[in-house]
């Protein structure tokens, strides 16, 4: 008996697994870069009325949202079905949405706060009279731009 064993002339060499940690990593960081994180849950209704003429903006981190409209399905037991604002992640009255536009604005980096807007997303189906006072409050703390989030396409849909 032999204590060495002959090579065999017809095995493959072992794959070598040197790069793999190289390989999760890129795409960890990969990933990591085109995801993007939802912000908010949301829980009121939220069929946004139809336009023709729209313009997407460009800069999503100069942006406040402001949702408003009947509260969905599963909080109309806790709520009513009357038309709600929602502020972040949580249902807020008229009063609360000065003190949130102030609270975000400080948030912000102070070289882009006099360029701040305010996106109101509204259900078409909400009462004008709400948004005239989100309005109302807005212009108390000085937030002027404001703009209304639509979808596009043709207006006549708005009145079915």
């Amino acid at each position: 008996m032999s204590k060495f064993k002959k090579k065999k002339d017809g095995d493959l060499p072992a794959v070598s697994t040197a790069s793999l940690p190289d390989i999760v990593f890129m795409l960890l960081f990969f990933f990591m870069t085109v995801t993007v994180m939802k912000n908010d849950d949301l829980k009121v209704e939220n069929r946004l009325p139809t336009a023709s003429e729209v313009s997407k903006l460009d800069k999503k981190n100069r942006i406040m949202y402001i949702y408003a409209g009947k509260p969905s399905s599963r909080y109309q037991d806790k709520y009513g079905s009357a038309s709600r604002i929602q502020l972040n992640d949580k249902f807020a009255s008229v009063e609360e949405v000065g003190p949130f536009i102030l609270a975000e604005m400080a948030a912000k980096d102070e070289a882009i706060r006099n360029v701040l807007t305010t996106a109101l997303k509204v259900d078409g189906e909400t009462n004008m009279g709400l948004i005239s006072d989100i309005k109302q409050e807005l212009r108390k703390v000085n937030a002027l731009k404001i703009n209304y989030t639509t979808r596009k396409g043709d207006v006549m849909q708005n009145l079915q």
